[in-house]
């Protein structure tokens, strides 16, 4: 394994449920792997650009025949795309927003989603097939069967086509539900499921951690 890519989402650089169980997950890593090098990426403190049309037009574009702006915007996909392969291994944090994904978070997707580099036809052509990844992807209320949300978790199964069935990841996901609630007075009733649910949440973080 070279290094460990980190990649950060969560809007809230303190006091965030996702982070903490990361952190959680990097020290039992860490401690398991001290030789080894995290590369960690903050989508929130240093923001990716959205898709722009010099982004789409530059990748069909011949190097020498791009624009300036073109060619800004194929040498930020360039790097992102050559740090996303050169990690052995991934953690993710994404929090739900608004029953999605964070916007930041679908930056870094659309940046380096390139036909031909990341994603292929052919599943067998995917270079990041097989790697490890985790990913905590918390979310303030519950989600589970029978809750009034079922149905409503529209994170997972868009990590689990993004990064597994895209990409190739072999993807783990960790998922700490209600963490809204202690500081809700509406949901006064739901905080022993609450740490309950952060609670297995680390749990899940240490013991993945191990298996890498």
């Amino acid at each position: 394994m070279t290094y460990l890519l980190h990649i950060d989402s969560s809007a809230v650089p303190h006091r965030s449920v996702s982070r903490d169980v990361a952190a959680t997950f990097l020290a039992a890593w860490q401690k398991e792997n001290p030789e080894l090098t995290v590369v960690h990426r903050d989508l929130t403190t240093d923001p990716l650009p959205h898709l722009t049309p010099d982004a789409v037009t530059g990748r069909v574009t011949a190097p020498e025949e791009r624009t300036e702006a073109q060619a800004a915007a194929i040498a930020l996909q360039d790097t992102l795309i050559e740090e996303f392969h050169g990690a052995g291994a991934y953690l993710f944090t994404v929090p739900m927003y608004n029953n999605s994904v964070p916007s930041a978070f679908k930056a870094w997707v659309d940046q380096v989603f390139v036909v031909g580099r990341v994603i292929f036809g052919n599943p067998d052509q995917v270079p990041t097939r097989g790697r490890r990844a985790v990913v905590v992807a918390s979310r303030g209320g519950g989600y589970g069967p029978g809750t009034p949300r079922e149905g409503m978790d529209h994170v997972t199964p868009f990590l689990q086509t993004i990064l597994g069935s895209s990409l190739g990841l072999d993807l783990d996901v960790i998922t700490p539900e209600l963490t809204m609630a202690p500081n809700n007075p509406a949901m006064a009733a739901l905080r022993p499921l609450a740490e309950a649910s952060l609670a297995k949440a680390h749990a899940e973080a240490e013991e993945y951690a191990r298996q890498f």
